[in-house]
């Protein structure tokens, strides 16, 4: 049967995702990838550590005449605090990027200063013209689809590139790593936050009016390939990651603290995940996460299930989160009570890059265009 319920017997990823797929052992498509990705780029003992000294001694060098060696974005988050607490280890010069999009928890502004105080490390904190972002997120909110995390994810990338660009920065340190995140594939609903024709079609059927001259939107190319001379690096990948490890690492070297699930730095994103994929679309992106934590071996199926077992968020501060999001973003409880209970909107709905892609695919080959960012992103 088409809707029978599966669900990995290696991970607990299960078909509340249309997307994911079983083999013959009952192992999700999501488990097959990682171990494929993680042969092709994941940590190799010995290799990697000579691949992290040929990169590091490449950007020291060609940054030798700029003020930073690389620019890193960093959210008070696990993954991009200790990717600021291992380049500062190797001696690299970094450029702190915090974006800050009006989500921000109190716990992940302290986390942001205690790292950066310690490190002596250079913080900028780009903010976002608040009035615009209110007008976008609202939108996203009343349009239904599945990612509704948009404005915030694609303004990350884009004020990024924006600062690099601005401070000639040759490198960006990506906090994104193949250990923890391997299977964490975005959910299969959810349209790319790269794409700048979709939102501006979604706020143009949505938003109230203001113009987003002052949102920071990503060019095709840029949402594509990223910003020529610039290379990312993704640091972790070079180390043997574990997500455990590094949170004792940074709460005994810097009294970091915990802020309760992946991504729940953000109040916003807390509440997406929380309530508006589990409601809405039936998913629970715990799922996802908590299998890369057992792939990596950092915990077993059995303690996933039981993580699962429980609510990511208590009803007080689900209420709290609810309360805080409408009362900024002008939208009536009631109203939203509806949008919550109304059918998913498909994101077809809306204009957006994919028939591009789509065709660019079919010309060039998947292969070419993996090719073309490999090509964009390799250390020289």
């Amino acid at each position: 049967m088409a809707d029978e319920y599966r669900i990995c017997t290696r991970c607990v990823i299960d078909s509340s995702d249309p997307g994911v797929t079983f083999n013959e052992n009952g192992v999700c498509s999501s488990c097959t990838r990682y171990e494929d990705v993680k042969a092709i780029s994941g940590y190799r003992p010995g290799e990697s550590e000579k691949e992290l000294e040929h990169t590091v001694a490449t950007m020291k060098e060609n940054s030798k005449d700029l003020p930073y060696d690389c620019i890193l974005g960093i959210s008070g988050g696990v993954d991009s605090a200790y990717m600021a607490y291992l380049a500062n280890k190797l001696g690299l010069r970094v450029l702190a990027v915090h974006v800050d999009s009006g989500w921000n928890t109190p716990v992940a502004e302290e986390n942001i200063r205690r790292m950066c105080e310690k490190l002596d490390m250079k913080l900028h904190t780009y903010t976002v013209d608040w009035p615009t972002m209110k007008e976008l997120t609202r939108a996203y909110l009343l349009s239904g689809v599945a990612n509704i995390d948009v404005p915030q994810d694609h303004l990350f990338c884009s004020a990024i590139f924006e600062m690099a660009k601005k401070h000639k920065v040759k490198y960006i340190l990506n906090g994104s790593n193949i250990a923890t995140e391997g299977a964490a594939a975005p959910f299969s609903l959810q349209h790319t936050y790269r794409d700048g024709w979709h939102l501006r079609s979604i706020y143009k059927k949505h938003g109230r009016g203001m113009s987003l001259k002052k949102y920071p939107m990503l060019s095709l190319y840029r949402s594509w390939f990223g910003l020529p001379g610039v290379t990312k690096i993704n640091l972790l990948n070079y180390i043997p990651y574990s997500k455990t490890e590094a949170m004792e690492t940074l709460s005994r070297e810097f009294g970091w603290e915990y802020y309760g699930g992946k991504h729940f730095e953000s109040v916003f994103t807390r509440y997406f995940q929380a309530v508006y994929l589990p409601r809405k679309f039936g998913y629970d992106k715990r799922r996802s996460h908590l299998s890369c934590l057992v792939m990596n071996g950092e915990m077993t199926r059995e303690e996933a299930l039981e993580e699962l077992a429980q609510p990511a968020c208590s009803p007080e501060q689900i209420a709290a989160d609810e309360a805080q999001i409408l009362e900024k973003l002008d939208i009536d409880p009631a109203e939203w009570q509806r949008i919550l209970n109304a059918p998913p909107t498909p994101n077809d709905a809306y204009f957006s890059q994919q028939k591009l892609l789509d065709l660019a695919k079919r010309l060039m080959g998947q292969r070419k265009l993996d090719q073309v960012k490999k090509k964009i992103y390799t250390v020289k």
